[in-house]
């Protein structure tokens, strides 16, 4: 194996963690911001009102997650147990997709204003969102998160982040939105029942009848 060509895998290494770490910092720098101003100027709900369960599966799930990615930021030889081959134009896909997913994140968080919350649940002046990206997807924001996470995953080319950000947006799908939606028909009744008669969950709504 010649220098060169270990000189040019290092480079390539050192690129795609340099983007890694631009998508993942700017990404929760956007969420701590706003966050933080809806605590500021608006309610704040604990996640332990969620329960003990739901409590106990973010953690499972957010905590490994969140430690592998900041490995690879740290050091990419780290998570090198969980590395896959994949081809250089994919991980540049990862790039594209991950630093288009930060606009996406600002205008969603500018959109939500006061209403972001920590939980699947409603506060007591929550309002009705249906401006921005709302008028078409009711939860872009966990569409978005989900693809930031998928990004990350492609440019780090690690199996462990490309999986666990898949079974997030599984357990988001499966388990985050209908308890969310259940939360806000209660609080808006028939209001949020017609909005969500017209708008996709996850994705805009290609047919009527369909609801993701």
């Amino acid at each position: 194996m010649s220098d060169d060509f270990v000189n040019e895998v290092s480079h390539n290494v050192e690129i795609f963690r340099l983007f890694f770490v631009v998508v993942l910092l700017t990404a929760f720098g956007l969420s701590g911001y706003f966050r933080r101003q809806a605590r500021r100027s608006g309610e704040s709900i604990a996640r332990s009102r969620e329960g003990a369960g739901n409590l106990f599966l973010r953690l499972l799930l957010a905590v490994p997650f969140y430690l592998s990615m900041l490995a690879y930021a740290v050091n990419p030889g780290w998570m090198a147990w969980s590395a896959v081959a994949l081809p250089t134009w994919l991980r540049w896909v990862g790039v594209i997709a991950g630093l288009a997913t930060l606009p996406l994140l600002y205008w969603v968080f500018r959109s939500l204003g006061n209403n972001i919350s920590e939980t699947f649940l409603t506060k007591e002046k929550h309002g009705l969102v249906t401006h921005g990206p709302y008028q078409w997807v009711r939860h872009p924001l966990y569409t978005v998160a989900s693809a930031a996470f998928l990004a990350l995953g492609l440019i780090a080319a690690n199996g462990f982040i490309l999986i666990m950000g898949a079974v997030i947006l599984v357990g988001i799908a499966l388990f985050v939105v209908p308890k969310e939606e259940a939360q806000l028909t209660v609080k808006f009744g028939e209001s949020y029942l017609e909005y969500r008669r017209r708008t996709g969950g996850l994705m805009p709504r290609l047919k009527k009848s369909g609801q993701w």
